[in-house]
């Protein structure tokens, strides 16, 4: 094996073993996806059934105190409703961490070092600006906002709409693909003893790429939410 097939190779880039199951080939990165989803839905059922009003487990302080920090986030982001948009975010910005930390686990890649993968995560935050942004506004002054300031301005919303989801899943394959490439390179000129201080700002990148996008899918579901609001106020201020 060359030096460059060993660097890929661990960065998962020469192709992620598959899983066949008769005519199907499964990817490692959605057997990982699909498995952690399935072990933070039990983790939920199983917290939820544990949840004590009285003389809480120390557990469910730390658990608490996190909740309380992502719902600020998202009151400071959406007045209107926060309560709507949380499961949403929070959702998004576990799942992105733990995905992230995966690839410091031996002989696994992180499932957001793969492009179908992040490219999900994104398509949800798609179709969740429209949905949230049609629930606060309605159908007819949300598609309106598609129109405005000019009918013709129509097709640039669109392309902003696919471009910034794009860009949304392409960031968040980009910098866990090139940290992962890095540790590679890393592993392959000092061995297996001299990184475990890069180990550290993986976990420190995971955390940032998961709160990066979770902000950014915040933004966007705001700004899909407030945009006729906004609109109206600067109405407002002109008319006085």
């Amino acid at each position: 094996m060359s030096a460059a097939e060993f660097v890929l190779g661990a960065a998962g880039l020469l192709g992620q073993p598959t899983l066949r199951i008769g005519s199907f080939a499964v990817s490692e990165s959605a057997v990982t996806a699909t498995a952690l989803t399935v072990a933070l839905a039990s983790a939920a059922a199983w917290t939820r059934s544990r949840l004590r009003m009285r003389n809480p487990a120390g557990w469910q302080v730390v658990l608490e105190l996190a909740v309380q920090a992502i719902d600020s986030t998202v009151r400071d982001s959406i007045p209107k409703a926060p309560e709507r948009i949380l499961p949403l975010v929070g959702t998004l910005w576990i799942y992105i961490l733990l995905a992230n930390l995966i690839g410091l686990i031996p002989g696994l890649h992180s499932p957001t070092g793969d492009l179908s993968v992040t490219g999900a995560l994104a398509t949800i935050v798609f179709f969740a600006v429209p949905f949230y942004g049609i629930w606060a506004e309605g159908w007819a002054a949300y598609v309106r906002e598609y129109f405005a300031p000019m009918f013709w301005m129509f097709p640039f919303h669109v392309m902003s709409e696919l471009t910034r989801t794009l860009t949304l899943a392409v960031r968040l394959f980009g910098n866990m693909t090139g940290m992962e490439v890095a540790i590679g390179i890393l592993l392959l000129l000092a061995g297996f003893l001299v990184p475990v201080a890069f180990l550290f700002l993986h976990f420190i990148e995971a955390l940032l790429q998961a709160y990066i996008f979770g902000m950014l899918a915040l933004v966007y579901i705001a700004g899909g939410m407030q945009a006729l609001a906004d609109r109206e106020q600067r109405k407002g201020e002109t008319t006085r």
